[in-house]
Order: C-alpha cells, then sequence, then structure tokens
C-alpha cells in the first residue's frame, strides 16, 4: 500500500476544510517533490512488510496521526494558554488546555505540562531548571537500565552535574539497598529513578523512602511504562515522586513530544522558599529551555491521553505485557539467557554474548530478514555502546499489530533460527548467513506480517 492509497482510504471519513487541506497538501508533495514522496511510499513499504520489535518505536494511529498535518503549526504560540506572546491563539489554547486536562485525569496529576518537545528535554530542561551547575545527581546506570540524560557522561546531565549512577543486584533487579547507601553517602539533590531498559516493575514508593531519608527530589521517568501507568498496571509514581517526566511517542502511542506532570507535591516549594515547583515547572520549558511549543504535536497529545483512557487502550496494554512474557519464555527455553529473569512491561532484555555474538551483528542479521531490533548494553557489557551484548526486544508494536500468543512464538522461533545460524559463521557484524536461512526467515516474515497487518 503506499501512501496515496492509505490517503484515499481514510479520504472518506475526512469532511469539510480539515479534508481538503489534508487534500491539497498531498496532492501538492505528490506533484511537486517526486523523491520526498517515493521516499514516504517507501517507508511505509518497510514497515508493512517487516516486524518491529523496538522497544522505543509504536505505529501512531491515523487519527492521532493526522493531526501532525493540521494548520496549528502555522501559530506561533510561545506562552501558555491565556498568556501567549503573540496574537491569534485563542483556538491553542483550546488545545493546550484539553490537553493538560486529559493528561491529569489519566495520571491523577495536579500539574501538567505538554509542551516539551521529547522526555530528553524534558528530563534536562528539569535538571537545569532545579540544580545548579555542579551539583550532584543519582541515576540508574547506563549499562544496566538507565538513559543518556540520568547522568551519562555522554549527555548534558553527566556534564554540567556531578553525576553518581546505581545499579542491578546479582538477581537482576534494582538493588534498593544500594541506591539507599549510596543516597545517604552522596546527598544527591536529585535522584533519577525510571529506565529505558529494565524489564522489571519499580517500586517508586521505595524511592520516595529513600529521597526523604536523603533529603533529595525525586524525579521518575516514565517514558517506557507510561501506558502501562496510566491504565494502572504499573504502580504510578505521581503520588511519589516531586516530578514526573514521560515521552508521548513509546508506550502512549502519541506523537513524538514530551511530558511534565507532578502531584500533591506541586504546590510545595523545591527548596523550601516561597515559590511552588509548579511555578517553577511552569518556567522550566518556556522560557527557560525552549521557545514555541509544536502546537499540532500538543493536538496529537490530546487525541492519545483521550484515547489512552478507554477500555480499549487498557486491553491493549494487557496484551503488551502477555507478549514480552512470551518472548521471554520461548528465547529462555532456546537458551538465550534474558537479562533480569523475566519481564514486567513490554521489554526483553537478551544477553546474545551467551550465544557467541554481540548485539550489533544480531541487530544485523535479523534486520535482513526483516526483523527489526536493537543493539543494547547489558550488566557487565564488556562491549562499547556501538557493539554491546545485548539486544532490546519490546512488544509494544507487535501488540498493536494484534499479535497473540501463536504470532509471538513464530516470530521467537524466526529469531532463534536466525541467531543460531549466526553463530554458526561465527557471530561478527560482518559474518555472512546462508542465504537458505535468510530466504526462510523473510518468508516466514511475510506471511506473519501478511496475518497481522500494521495498524494505521
Amino acid at each position: 500500500m503506499t501512501i496515496t492509497e492509505t490517503f484515499e482510504g481514510i479520504s472518506h471519513v475526512l469532511e469539510g476544510d480539515v479534508a481538503r487541506h489534508l487534500g491539497r497538501g498531498y496532492t501538492s508533495l505528490n506533484a511537486s517533490d517526486a523523491a520526498l514522496s517515493e521516499l514516504m511510499d517507501r517507508e511505509l513499504a518497510r514497515q508493512q512488510s517487516t516486524l518491529s520489535l523496538v522497544a522505543s518505536g509504536v505505529p501512531i494511529p491515523g487519527a492521532t496521526a493526522i493531526l501532525s498535518a493540521m494548520p496549528c503549526d502555522n501559530v506561533t504560540a510561545e506562552g501558555y494558554p491565556g498568556r501567549r506572546y503573540h496574537a491569534g491563539c485563542e483556538v491553542i489554547d483550546e488545545i493546550e488546555s484539553l490537553a493538560i486536562e486529559r493528561a491529569k485525569t489519566l495520571f491523577g496529576a495536579a500539574y501538567v505540562n505538554v509542551q516539551a518537545h521529547s522526555a530528553s528535554s524534558a528530563n534536562l530542561a528539569v535538571l537545569a531548571s532545579l540544580l545548579k551547575p555542579g551539583e550532584r545527581i543519582l541515576g540508574m546506570r547506563l549499562r544496566e537500565g538507565g538513559h543518556l540524560t540520568h547522568g551519562a557522561s555522554a549527555s548534558f546531565s553527566g556534564r554540567n552535574f556531578e553525576p553518581h549512577s546505581y545499579g542491578l543486584g546479582s538477581s537482576g533487579l534494582i538493588d534498593y539497598d544500594q541506591v539507599r547507601e549510596l543516597a545517604l553517602e552522596l546527598r544527591p539533590r536529585i535522584i533519577i529513578c525510571g529506565a529505558t531498559a529494565y524489564s522489571r516493575s519499580i517500586d517508586f514508593a521505595k524511592f520516595r523512602e529513600i529521597a526523604d531519608e536523603a533529603g533529595a527530589l525525586l524525579l521518575a521517568d516514565i517514558s517506557h511504562i507510561a501506558g502501562l501507568v496510566a491504565t494502572g498496571l504499573h504502580q504510578s509514581p505521581i503520588e511519589y515522586a516531586d516530578i514526573t517526566t514521560a515521552c508521548t511517542h513509546k508506550q502512549l502511542f502519541g506523537p513524538r513530544g514530551g511530558l511534565i506532570m507532578s502531584g500533591k507535591r506541586a504546590e510545595l516549594s523545591p527548596d523550601g522558599g516561597d515559590e511552588s515547583l509548579a511555578r517553577v515547572l511552569q518556567r522550566t520549558i518556556f522560557p527557560f529551555f525552549q521557545g514555541a511549543p509544536h502546537p499540532s504535536a500538543i493536538a496529537g497529545k490530546a487525541r492519545a491521553f483521550g484515547a489512552a483512557a478507554t477500555p480499549e487502550f487498557r486491553a491493549l496494554c494487557e496484551r503488551i505485557v502477555a507478549l514480552s512474557g512470551v518472548l521471554v519464555e520461548v528465547l529462555g527455553d532456546a537458551g538465550f539467557p534474558i537479562v533480569s529473569g523475566g519481564s514486567d512491561n513490554h521489554i526483553v532484555l537478551v544477553d546474545v554474548a551467551a550465544a557467541g555474538t554481540t548485539g550489533a551483528a544480531a541487530e544485523a542479521a535479523l534486520e535482513r530478514c526483516g526483523i527489526i531490533t536493537n543493539k543494547n548494553l547489558i550488566p557487565g557489557d564488556k562491549h562499547k555502546p556501538s557493539v554491546t551484548s545485548g539486544l532490546r526486544l519490546g512488544t509494544n508494536a507487535i501488540a498493536s499489530r494484534m499479535f497473540d500468543r501463536a504470532g509471538v512464538e513464530q516470530v521467537a522461533e524466526v529469531m532463534v533460527s536466525v541467531l543460531r545460524a549466526l553463530a554458526d559463521v561465527g557471530g561478527a557484524a560482518d559474518a555472512t548467513l546462508p542465504d537458505a536461512v535468510v530466504n526462510s526467515a523473510r518468508e516466514s516474515v511475510a506471511k506473519i506480517c501478511a496475518r497481522y497487518p500494521l495498524a494505521i
């Protein structure tokens, strides 16, 4: 299916000026820029004919994605609803207010900011507004599941503040005793909890206890589990953390963007002064960190928050968790060690070094066969981030394609056959898989894709 066919498939449900706006835009692109039009068709075809197990990527539903093409982005909207620095924002004010109220209801938050362009920018803005340069932060170690913005040396967070890190215990779970010991010894200004490659539940209440004992602020980054939190399938940090951040394009199935929230602590001062945390956070994004927001993205966020409040979305999140359990079971039974011993969310982190290969080689081999994954560091990894010993898988995207247990079992079996064949030829990134293996895998993936079509 091409972009043209996709547009024609939804055009019958569009009416009035919106339909004409979208139609003119696509017709103009098709006529004036054949190169870009062809690239869009090719990208859609790639997504339709491959299986994405990338933990941070999901297909955005059409009703949400289409908002990114709306005329909202024609409006410069620096400031906040009712307090803009440009005229002509009355409709944008209503859109942003709708997004804020829906997010508050969805997460039970007292304060919400929907203007951040990503979770990374939200994290960095929060840190830069609440901390002085050189102050201490304590976050999860990158090699054990943390994110770049949680204090990694390659990031602004690790270069502008004094970073310290906690990790996993011998069980592969967060070592809360270690977190407490480090927090009491270091007395960081802020503790960051949340992860980008941790497959188990996070005890936000325990982190709150540690933060209180150490006199630290608590920042919870729920980018990877926001859908589970919103539907009650994972403990919510809103009542425990001072600030909660998330992105809207992973498990919320929304447009690319960020989100900043706070619960009852929003009315407290972060430093014992007269100004509340809510007022500090309101300045954090604008004017401190960025200028005008992306109004069309905010409209898309509003749509995503509304969709996430439905029974259908909860069913999707239940399927996400169930399917990750199937991946753990099949890959584990095939002899591939699962970091942390299992999964409570959508992430499955596989140790491929034990199978005689690297994350980079496994990623490349699977991509040749139509399965999209990503290499990832694992605890104790001896490789650099561009190579790694692990492979990070996620079930968000396949859950949205209505996969069931049988479908995941088939995908996992294809993966096992490819990875074993890769090990047989040496496991290196430049190893050549036998044509018979690649052709068989591609044929299987094509059949699976036809059975579980892309949901856009």
